[in-house]
């Protein structure tokens, strides 16, 4: 007669004590390593659904500011990816207590005569950051800030009416946003790397106008 075959066990524990313990810690970490696994899928996971709400959020905010300065592009020949970037780079994304409180979204300074709030803020003296309390200005939109942005860029200070002539005069936001360090708007030696980043990046320049930009500054 044919020997009948021994069944082999899917799984069986070693008769002796420390094979058996050793089988166990083995078992303990195996599990271990599936269930971390398992968490760091689902911290991906939820980390990349993360990234999609901010960015979805981002490029909310770009569709509610851009018309609005496509409008100030045409009216004050200030191209519309640079008021944009600037918004977005000065504002955190409107996230900046200037621009939630006092929807100041560009850190545009107060005049002596003008309603404002001061804050401290970071400025590059010397070849280094310091903080300095500023008196910000106050507006009552957001639009009224965007204006007031294009037209500071447009009508100079009241000091010098060209302050700002080299951004005015700019064929592209490359060189626009280089104006604005060669002219003194902002005191951070990369703020023209910065503003282009944050324009190619989110492709700001599919809002600027085609019409072509002129030299002609509006009537002061």
């Amino acid at each position: 007669m044919a020997k009948k075959r021994k069944k082999r066990k899917w799984f069986s524990l070693p008769k002796a004590k420390k094979k058996r313990r050793i089988h166990y810690m083995v078992l303990l970490v195996f599990a271990g390593l599936i269930g971390s696994t398992v968490l760091l899928s689902q911290s991906m996971t939820a980390k990349k659904d993360q990234i999609v709400i901010q960015t979805q959020q981002k490029e909310k905010q770009i569709q509610t500011w851009a018309p609005y300065a496509q409008k100030m592009q045409h009216k004050y020949h200030i191209f519309a990816s640079i008021s944009l970037a600037q918004a977005i780079l000065e504002s955190d994304w409107n996230q900046s207590s200037l621009a939630k409180d006092n929807n100041n979204l560009y850190g545009i300074k107060a005049s002596a005569d003008q309603a404002g709030v001061v804050v401290p803020t970071k400025e590059y003296e010397n070849g280094k950051w310091i903080e300095v309390d500023q008196k910000f200005a106050s507006y009552k939109t957001w639009q009224q800030s965007m204006e007031a942005h294009a037209q500071l860029l447009s009508k100079g200070t009241q000091w010098n009416a060209n302050q700002y002539e080299h951004v005015i005069a700019a064929k592209d936001y490359k060189a626009a946003a280089a104006a604005l360090v060669q002219d003194g708007y902002a005191t951070d030696p990369s703020y023209a790397e910065k503003l282009v980043q944050v324009i190619e990046h989110w492709y700001l320049q599919r809002f600027d106008l085609a019409e072509k930009m002129g030299t002609d500054r509006k009537s002061k």
